[in-house]
């Protein structure tokens, strides 16, 4: 298999029927690493009829894939999971290739999204249906049925682990997908296309076309592509939301955030100080939960050591890609606007407790992505840093006087994917969780990222989430699939006339 493999050659192509497929216009962008700026590849820039390709292919393998039992499905996922495990490290260096990870989270990125291919090897079991006897002689079920051909658009940040939170489940429930990766990290999901194929997925079961917004406007425009997920940026997902219920499009699609994180008097200064900068740098900032406000609650004196010990910890973070160190953001695009961020602070009167823009020049030697943890102490709570997302390695603090104000300060913000509140009192979490807005919330953890069965989603009606449904768990289940209702009456054998005393078996003879 290794002529096969899409993440071994300078061409990332699409993957259309089990072929590699160049894309009809031979047109290419280059793939550039964060880390060092090299050029590590040409990624294809698909087109609509790409698409339609890739579509007329997902549909023609649809029947075969829905017809097999949800068991044996399952059965190739298992096989998946398993070779995921064993080629781990593998996936996991080519992460820190095109993404810039340190190895430590590329590893958990593999083992948080083969998390989610195990869940899907347990759908047997979860996706049952019921069935009830409503009366004497009617009988009321529900079954679930695949939707057909659907696409999931993914993004830069989690190669491996945001793809898994659909296309596992999306494929034992019996549909057939078209996968659009980020044209930034295209290797990773190459490389498990094959995995798919040794594992016993048939060609045209789980199809991949590489482009930008090309792409993603045809698959939702297609009449065979029954429904989209996307994970994003808010002003791209609300665009992809709004045009896919325009065609009357099953659509979920998640956004960014402003993840607040309050401390009160009574939390654990050294346990609350180490998790508030894990959420906040790690993976260089670069993911939907990681905090981005912290509310501090309670007296100066207090304020101030446990922002000292969060500046302490932060500052002690190395550039690099090895385990306990920070890598580069994804891009030049991103690393100037983290820097305009701290620049427009600094020159609003905010003090900039530690300062990562140093390390644009000595880390890596100058060359790549790299920007340092960066803490910033706000006098007012309307700062530009405190209210829009930054994506990136940067934590903005605020004191707050009382909870109220606090609460006040995560309530205003227009996100509303995760909050997160450090006390040492049951009590007091509860009068949080009962306020935050948001809709992952966390007590004394700054990544509340829910476990299956329990499903990843924003707010609905904030710019954190569009859509209909949740993307993992049982909300996935939920959303690639339709629910038939029937109803069934078999009550009427004798009032029909036929007998319904002992068969005379030799009646039948002539006609068995």
């Amino acid at each position: 298999m290794t002529e096969k493999k899409l993440s071994t050659t300078n061409q990332m192509n699409n993957w259309i029927n089990g072929k590699i497929t160049p894309p009809l216009s031979n047109r290419y962008t280059p793939l550039t690493s964060p880390i060092d700026s090299s050029i590590i590849g040409h990624v294809a820039l698909s087109s609509k009829s790409d698409v339609n390709d890739a579509v007329a292919a997902a549909k023609a393998a649809f029947p075969a894939w829905r017809d097999m039992t949800i068991k044996a499905r399952a059965e190739i996922m298992m096989n998946f999971h398993r070779l995921v495990k064993e080629h781990a490290r593998e996936l996991a260096e080519l992460i820190v290739k095109e993404n810039g990870k340190n190895i430590t989270e590329a590893l958990a990125d593999i083992a948080k999204g083969n998390e989610t291919v195990e869940y899907a090897c347990s759908l047997p079991q979860l996706a049952t249906g019921s069935i009830l006897r409503v009366s004497s002689s009617v009988t009321c079920q529900d079954r679930r049925v695949p939707l057909g051909v659907v696409a999931s658009v993914v993004p830069f940040n989690f190669p491996f682990m945001v793809p898994m939170w659909t296309l596992p489940i999306a494929l034992v429930m019996g549909n057939t997908m078209i996968l659009k990766p980020s044209e930034k990290v295209p290797a990773t999901m190459g490389r498990v296309l094959d995995l798919l194929e040794e594992a016993g997925v048939p060609a045209g079961v789980c199809n991949f076309v590489q482009g930008g917004g090309e792409v993603v406007e045809a698959l939702i425009d297609h009449e065979d592509v029954s429904a989209i997920t996307f994970v994003g940026s808010s002003p791209v997902a609300s665009i992809v939301s709004t045009r896919c219920h325009t065609h009357h499009k099953r659509c979920t699609a998640l956004g960014g955030a402003k993840n607040h994180l309050i401390a009160l008097p009574d939390c654990h200064i050294e346990d609350t100080a180490r998790d508030i900068v894990i959420s906040a740098m790690g993976c260089a900032g670069q993911r939907c939960m990681a905090a981005s406000v912290l509310i501090i609650v309670g007296d100066g004196s207090l304020q101030q050591k446990l922002l000292k010990k969060v500046v302490e910890v932060a500052g002690r973070i190395e550039p690099g890609v090895g385990p306990r160190q920070m890598g580069p953001v994804i891009s030049p695009d991103s690393l100037e606007k983290i820097r305009g961020y701290i620049w427009r602070a600094r020159e609003g009167g905010a003090e900039i407790l530690l300062d990562g823009l140093p390390w644009v020049t000595t880390a890596g030697g100058g060359v790549g992505n790299w920007i340092g943890p960066t803490v910033i102490k706000h006098k007012s709570s309307d700062d530009t840093a405190m209210k829009e997302e930054i994506f990136g390695p940067v934590l903005s603090v605020y004191y707050a006087s009382s909870w109220e104000e606090a609460i006040q300060i995560e309530n205003s913000n227009p996100f509303g994917n995760a909050a997160c509140v450090y006390t040492s009192n049951g009590g007091y979490a509860d009068w949080f969780t009962d306020r935050f807005r948001a809709s992952m919330l966390g007590v004394n953890i700054g990544i509340p990222v829910p476990r299956e069965p329990f499903s990843f989603g924003g707010l609905y009606g904030t710019l954190s989430m569009y859509g209909d449904m949740d993307i993992t768990g049982d909300g996935a289940i939920e959303f690639f699939t339709n629910r038939l209702k029937i109803t069934s009456k078999w009550g009427g054998i004798a009032s029909s006339g036929v007998s319904t005393g002992p068969i005379d078996h030799a009646d039948f003879s002539g006609r068995m």
